[in-house]
């Protein structure tokens, strides 16, 4: 693991990589009482060069230093911390599995270790890093579709909030209503927002719907960053392929519940998928809403854009295809 401290009083610390330990905190620390804390999400690949490679990770960089700005956490050299990371890996690379269906899972992670029970800016705080190999996420290693579960009770995040941020607070108060979603017989939960009920993610995840839009245009649509969707790595590799393909339009706009009924009653609908750095992408199949089952007809259509999007990115993660996103370690 990796470890810097931060005070006050004298800055960063000499970062320190060590073999995995426990932490040792004031029962007071602020990150265990206020939730003063935050982490990142990403991943190391083995290619099929034999070659290790991170995907876009200024990008997680990035929006790591935006979460500790949120969380009046100290702001980091984000170029020294991803070669900090760089060299963790590096250090740790049998750790990278030898395989193009699995990577090594990277966890950094910023926590307030103030030593008071005062609400207020933290003066301590402790960066680490841990890593862990994870295998393929659907194990049969097909695309499985997953049920959604909407109801605008619950709410993820809220304008003026910490949506747009990755913190463990988001992710915590989710965890009962995704409780429900599986009494109810789905799997991951539709997060709703306001009186129209706009569709914002998915259980963790973006959320993207190709469709045929209301102007008859093939268009591929996902939130924009409002505040309360957070900006991930994998959607914006999507937009970002999407709008160098050329092929059809892509949005970042609104779309209500409302929306989605109308366009699956006129057929409207080709694919909705999830999106994020676990899955990739994940194709969805049916949303329960108001006591009624709305079937999706992503596997009835491949689902060929999320398929390829699918082929796309591994290709680069796996380091088939060249590209600048991929940044090699060793």
């Amino acid at each position: 693991m990796l470890t810097i401290e931060w005070s006050l009083a004298s800055g960063w610390e000499k970062p320190y990589i060590k073999p995995l330990e426990n932490l040792s905190l004031h029962p007071a620390s602020s990150s265990l009482h206020y939730a003063i804390e935050l982490f990142e999400g990403m991943k190391a690949y083995r290619g099929v060069d034999g070659k290790i490679r991170l995907f876009r990770p200024a990008l997680n960089m990035d929006r790591m230093a935006r979460s500790a700005r949120r969380t009046t956490l100290p702001c980091f050299d984000q170029n020294e911390l991803l070669e900090c990371i760089r060299k963790l890996v590096e250090v740790e690379k049998e750790w990278v599995p030898y395989s193009t269906t699995a990577s090594l899972y990277i966890r950094p992670t910023l926590i307030g270790t103030e030593p008071s029970l005062g609400v207020k800016k933290p003066t301590k705080a402790l960066l680490y890093v841990i890593l862990s190999p994870v295998g393929p996420y659907f194990a049969s290693g097909s695309f499985n579709p997953i049920s959604l579960w909407a109801d605008p009770k619950y709410v993820r995040a809220w304008k003026g909030g910490t949506g747009d941020c990755k913190l463990g607070g988001n992710y915590g108060s989710s965890i009962y209503a995704q409780q429900e979603a599986l009494q109810l017989g789905c799997q991951q939960v539709l997060w709703l927002y306001g009186e129209d009920h706009q569709i914002t993610e998915a259980g963790t995840m973006n959320l993207f719907l190709y469709w045929i839009n209301e102007d008859g245009e093939d268009e591929l649509a996902t939130p924009p960053l409002d505040g309360i969707i957070l900006p991930g790595v994998t959607r914006q590799s999507i937009l970002d392929l999407a709008r160098n393909w050329g092929e059809f339009k892509v949005s970042e706009r609104y779309i209500t519940m409302s929306d989605l009924i109308a366009a699956l009653e006129e057929n409207r609908v080709k694919e909705m998928f999830g999106a994020g750095t676990a899955c990739i992408v994940c194709p969805i199949s049916d949303i329960l809403y108001k006591g009624k089952h709305l079937h999706i007809p992503s596997m009835e259509n491949g689902p060929q854009l999320t398929t390829r999007f699918l082929n796309k990115l591994s290709d680069i993660q796996y380091g088939r295809e060249d590209s600048d996103w991929a940044v090699l370690v060793s």
